[in-house]
């Protein structure tokens, strides 16, 4: 089977999260802005989009070339076998983005790289009217950056965050890969208790379900790559069976989502319940203000209202006030709490052990980490 050069694209700020994946799945890899490339056969394409937690999509790298004009594009683009992946009737849009690039108008790029395409498939399949574009959909990319051209193909087709188990969702939900990216940054093991104070739709603690009991975060959807005729079949449902068999059905779990409105708690077990998990969650309706533990060793992790309106800012403050002091006494315990909120920590009364720079969808945000000190006489079995 044809080995092909791969990225898996994330979010800025979480690439080295993308990278572990990777390495831990078995891929040598290299981490770059806003991706991490590694190589793979079909088999590692569907096996790293069923897999990948904190990824947006696996991309096949078809060619790397610079262009600083319109000619050079189009004749590097025409010269790739196309034909060798896009049957006759395939829909293949194209995308462009462009930065710091002498080629810097996008529709223009857009139409150059099809014009080329069809060019070339043009000669290989010896037809001279328009291609009816009535197959299956090959979505091709390409990315300049400082007149470096990069053709790809979206192997995923919607986002990996889209896992399929969100059946509601509430008004400014997480996404799923962001989601998981927290949980993996808290360092948070499946004999750890997990709390999730503020869980909305449930997507934080139903995440840390899926991390705990090793199931394949890619299990409910499927991929592009999939309608494609060079994709053999056999793989997808192979895979999928390999992914089942791989199931920690053994694992205990201490999680637990609040949140103090009633709806969302109903929402919550709805999509945990599509995802399997709802038996490994406690969820319940609790203001943060009434939370209370006897547990040790815990990590807290929190999405909490930004208070983006000025009329929020209030309720804001004072939920991240309530926070400080609920937290703050709780020592074994982590807490790592999203805010876009600069202000975060005068609020929660406390300098955070570290912050970190992450984007939600195109909000600028910082994880606020409070490390705790772990009781070191408390062992897990």
């Amino acid at each position: 089977m044809e080995e092909y050069n791969l990225i898996a694209t994330c979010a800025s700020g979480i690439e080295a999260l993308v990278g572990n994946e990777l390495r831990h799945l078995g891929y040598e890899t290299q981490i770059e802005n806003g991706r991490a490339r590694f190589k793979g056969t079909f088999e590692d394409i569907f096996w790293t989009n069923m897999w990948l937690r904190t990824a947006d999509r696996i991309k096949i790298v078809l060619a790397e070339f610079e262009a600083k004009t319109f000619d050079d594009l189009f004749e590097q683009t025409k010269a790739i076998t196309w034909d060798q992946f896009l049957p006759m009737d395939a829909e293949f849009p194209v995308n462009a983005k462009s930065q710091k690039s002498t080629l810097h108008h996008v529709p223009s790029i857009q139409s150059i790289v099809k014009k080329a395409v069809v060019k070339q498939m043009s000669a290989a399949y010896h037809r001279r009217t328009k291609f009816p574009e009535s197959g299956a959909k090959f979505q091709i990319e390409a990315v300049l950056n400082k007149d470096h051209v990069m053709l790809l193909l979206d192997t995923t087709g919607d986002s990996l965050f889209k896992r399929g188990y969100r059946v509601e969702k509430g008004a400014a939900p997480l996404k799923e890969n962001m989601a998981a990216a927290l949980i993996l940054l808290a360092r948070w093991y499946p004999e750890m208790p997990f709390v999730d104070p503020v869980c909305g739709s449930g997507t934080l603690p139903i995440e840390a379900a899926l991390i705990g009991r090793n199931i394949a975060p890619g299990s409910w959807r499927s991929f592009a790559c999939e309608s494609w005729p060079l994709f053999p079949q056999e793989i997808a449902e192979k895979l999928r069976v390999k992914a089942k068999a791989a199931q920690n059905k053994e694992q205990q779990l201490d999680i637990h989502g609040y949140d103090i409105d009633e709806q969302m708690i109903s929402i919550s077990r709805l999509n945990a319940n599509k995802a399997g998990v709802l038996h490994d969650i406690e969820f319940k309706q609790l203001a943060v203000k009434d939370f209370k533990t006897t547990a040790k060793n815990g990590v807290i992790v929190a999405n909490p209202p930004y208070g983006v309106r000025l009329s929020d800012q209030k309720e804001a403050a004072k939920l991240y006030q309530q926070m400080g002091e609920l937290y703050r006494p709780l020592k074994t315990w982590s807490k790592y709490i999203l805010s876009s909120d600069l202000n975060f920590e005068k609020e929660y009364g406390q300098k955070a052990t570290k912050r970190r720079k992450l984007y939600n969808g195109a909000l600028r945000t910082d994880l606020f980490q409070y490390w705790g000190k772990k009781d070191r006489s408390i062992t897990t079995e």
